[in-house]
């Protein structure tokens, strides 16, 4: 096989009755089309993988998620409000990002994954951002159309020095908004990208890493029809290359 072989973190569902791990479609197809990997799915344990895994990998994306992580990750109690938890999510990404980080795998961290990647950072996430004074509702509107829940929400400013304006990214541009949590404190090494209107953090990077890049919104969603989204994927897919090839070395 030629190709990078890029790892996707799996949420826990239960079908039915059955305990379930899934990815969303959106995510898979977006990473072999637009990054020209090829993708394997990633288990979410309570007991966490054996980050040793990754050494037979080439990249590792964090997708988006239904859930939220648990505050105790960050030193916080759980909001008394509706919110969905994914334990065995939590224990399976947060080592790999860690794992990740000292192997200087490509790394990719979309909506939850973001969230994810600054907390393995040991950053802090503000919850629930609907609630806290002087901050947008980031939350997907209430529609019938899946185009509509990803329809542009709010504007983004980005870091003139950062990743994304290297990439080709305008300075200020709209972008979809589906979560509840947010960047509070920056994980150490860290970086902002892009802010929100209201200040919140939307996009962050490693520079001490090849490629360790996070987005809060969701770039994989119609992802050939905004150049930067595609920009995105096509800049981890060439990291992940440039990985595997040096590993082969």
């Amino acid at each position: 096989m030629n190709k990078p072989v890029v790892s996707v973190s799996a949420c826990q569902r239960q079908i039915e009755g059955h305990g379930c791990h899934m990815v969303v479609n959106k995510y898979v197809e977006a990473l072999r089309r637009s990054a020209g990997v090829e993708v394997v799915l990633l288990p979410a344990l309570d007991e966490g993988l054996d980050p040793a895994i990754l050494a037979r990998l080439d990249g590792l994306c964090l997708t988006g998620s239904y859930s939220n992580v648990e505050p105790r990750h960050f030193g916080q109690a759980p909001w008394p409000g509706d919110c969905r938890y994914d334990p065995a999510r939590d224990g399976s990404a947060l080592s790999l990002v860690r794992a990740a980080r000292r192997l200087q795998l490509p790394l990719l961290g979309i909506c939850r994954g973001l969230q994810e990647m600054n907390v393995a950072y040991g950053g802090s996430l503000r919850q629930p951002l609907q609630e806290l004074p002087g901050l947008l509702d980031h939350r997907e509107p209430a529609a019938d159309h899946m185009d509509e829940h990803y329809r542009p929400a709010h504007g983004i400013r980005l870091n003139p020095d950062g990743l994304l304006a290297r990439l080709g990214g305008e300075p200020e541009f709209e972008v979809n908004s589906l979560h509840q949590q947010g960047i509070d404190r920056l994980g150490e090494g860290l970086i902002a990208e892009a802010l929100a209107p209201d200040g919140l953090i939307e996009a962050i990077s490693d520079p001490a890493h090849p490629f360790a890049l996070g987005v809060q919104w969701h770039p994989e969603w119609h992802s050939d029809e905004h150049p930067l989204y595609r920009a995105i994927f096509t800049a981890f897919g060439a990291a992940c290359a440039r990985y595997r090839q040096r590993i082969l070395a």
